[in-house]
Formats: C-alpha cells, structure tokens, sequence
C-alpha cells in the first residue's frame, strides 16, 4: 500500500524493522556504564549545540542510524533548527548555516573520523585551534572520539533508530 498523491489518509506500508544483534549494554554493562562515564566527561566544556552537531555529522559518516536519530532529535528538543541539522550532511556546500567556530568543529570530526583518507591534515587541526582554546580543543576531540565509539557499538549491534525520545538514557 502506498500513499495516494492527495496524501489522504491512507496508510504507508514500511519495509520491516531489521533485527538488532546484540544488546551489547545488556551483556557488558560494565563497558557500557564507562562509555556513559567517557561521554559524560567528553562532554565538558562544549556548548552543547556544537556537541549535537559533532555527533550529528559522525553518525551520518558512519552511517550509525540510531545515534543519528537519537542526536537529531536531541538536538531538535534543545532548539536546533530543522534546517541546520538538514543542511549538516552538506555543510561544504552550505556554509552560511554555520558560524566558522562551529565549521571548523565540523571539518574536524569528518577528519578525526574518517581516518582511511589518511592522518588528521594539520591546516584542518590548525584551523580548529584557531577557534578553540586548547582545553575546549581536547574536549572537542574526546566528544569526536566518543561519538565514533557510539557510532561502532551502534551499528555493529544493530541498534534500531526510530523509538528514541529525548531524555531517555541510550
């Protein structure tokens, strides 16, 4: 069944739910309680709406579909904008949207996490350093770090994206 161009009411019919892996958190919560510790700590000292961005933009390179659900939506929830988080995946292309602090984070995660094109380049670095002081820095490379590390359990596990609400615990 599909929808009529008038979009009436009837229904959509969704191609099936794939079927998580592992309940990874279940089966070594001690892992997963120091990943939350590792979070929490990595968190410190961004600004939030820099942070949902960072992890917005790994979990689109990594294709993790539950951290990207999970982050736009928290992400939505603390006021980011529909078309800011909908631009992120083509922030080259759209720059405007984005202050050049925030820029700078972005070209830094896509370097930090998709290291098979090779060592982060040192003019993507400087440029980070250049908006960021190096304590902020440091952070915003353990937030980059621990998103990825999201990114790996995530879609490893199969995580399923869609029945995340903002505020619950992953």
């Amino acid at each position: 069944m599909t929808m009529t161009d008038d979009h009436s009411a009837t229904p959509v019919e969704h191609a099936p739910e794939p079927t998580p892996r592992l309940d990874w958190a279940a089966l070594a919560p001690d892992v997963f309680k120091a990943m939350v510790r590792l979070d929490t700590a990595a968190q410190r000292g961004l600004d939030p709406t820099l942070r949902e961005l960072v992890k917005i933009r790994a979990s689109q390179l990594n294709h993790c579909a539950f951290c990207l659900d999970m982050h736009s939506k928290d992400a939505l929830a603390a006021g980011e904008s529909v078309e800011r988080i909908v631009q992120l995946s083509a922030w080259k292309e759209s720059p405007h949207f984005y202050t050049e602090k925030e820029l700078a984070a972005l070209e830094l995660t896509e370097a930090v996490t998709v290291l098979t094109d090779g060592f982060v380049p040192d003019e993507v670095y400087e440029r980070a350093a250049r908006h960021f002081e190096e304590a902020e820095l440091v952070q915003l490379i353990a937030a980059i770090t621990v998103i990825n590390a999201w990114n790996r359990f995530g879609v490893t596990c199969r995580r399923m994206p869609g029945h995340y609400r903002p505020g619950q615990h992953p």
